[in-house]
């Protein structure tokens, strides 16, 4: 959905809420504050039958979006359902743009199979740049109601292809082998307190690292490198190995079932840390993980 102003916003949501509220259908809405507040102004009682979410909250790791519509779509399973989703905003951090809008293609393939699932991505025309838009029109099937014809199918995430800016040149850097990992652990918590990250975010961006390192020694051909540097008011940790992720495009994205023995690493990673990057390489793959002081 493509607006351009408060008012279209509201004009183009409360219809479609409305008539999901008149069938019955269970809906959810994960927009900014400021638009919820709009849209329960509009719809007075009927606000009161729509699942709302600060998508700021929702949405700060663009990686947690799927898990939560997902929920609401397995907490819902056997009967049509709604749902209107804006990941992206003009204060979004070049870094969390492209990933938004990783989120918003990989959409396509997590609801592949789906049916009775109508989800609206609303778009603000005037605030967002026209690169930004032509991406949407291409992530998306429809746009304004009509078929796209810039949308390049269902499973397509150029993102994952996107380009990271290489590591500084006075990046620390560990090797990851097997014998490696403790080492590993003691040099990126000081390296982490030494930049200033409160410790309990220490841990948490430690753990991750370790859950990444032990996949590269698992499924990224034994090895690795981790390095780790601090860029403006975040810490990144950077590891590169061997592997492959393009076989699984929603890594990370989708909960692991209890008693699961892999795919836990790149899941706890997403909800521990403020932003993960996954790009495939012509020699392997690269997990970044960004923590902000």
């Amino acid at each position: 959905m493509l607006y351009d102003s408060p008012e279209t916003f509201v004009d183009g949501a409360a219809p479609f809420i409305r008539n999901a509220v008149a069938a019955g259908e269970p809906i959810m809405v994960a927009i900014g504050a400021e638009k919820i507040d709009l849209l329960r102004s509009r719809l007075g009682e009927d606000a009161d039958r729509v699942v709302f979410a600060d998508m700021a909250e929702l949405g700060a790791n663009p990686a947690r979006i799927i898990p939560a519509w997902q929920e609401f779509f397995d907490a819902n399973a056997g009967q049509p359902m709604r749902g209107i989703g804006e990941p992206i905003w003009a204060d979004r951090s070049p870094t969390e743009l492209v990933e938004c809008q990783c989120h918003e293609a990989l959409l396509n393939v997590a609801f592949a199979a789906a049916s009775d699932f109508h989800l609206i991505c609303p778009y603000d025309t005037v605030q967002l740049d026209d690169d930004v838009i032509a991406e949407a029109e291409a992530s998306h099937p429809f746009v304004a109601g009509s078929p796209s014809p810039a949308y390049r199918g269902d499973h397509a995430v150029p993102q994952f292809a996107a380009p990271l800016p290489d590591p500084p040149a006075d990046a620390l850097e560990h090797a990851i082998t097997g014998d490696s990992l403790v080492d590993l652990r003691h040099f990126l918590a000081a390296e982490a307190e030494r930049a200033g990250l409160p410790a309990a975010r220490v841990h948490d961006l430690v753990l991750s690292a370790h859950e990444i390192a032990t996949n590269s020694i698992r499924h990224g051909g034994g090895s690795g490198v981790l390095r780790v540097w601090r860029e403006g008011d975040t810490l990144i940790c950077d590891v590169r190995d061997r592997g492959r992720i393009a076989q699984q495009p929603l890594v990370g994205r989708v909960r692991p079932e209890l008693g699961a023995t892999g795919g836990w690493g790149l899941w706890l990673a997403n909800q521990l840390c403020d932003l993960v990057q996954l790009r495939e390489l012509p020699e392997g793959s690269v997990v970044r993980l960004h923590q902000h002081l």
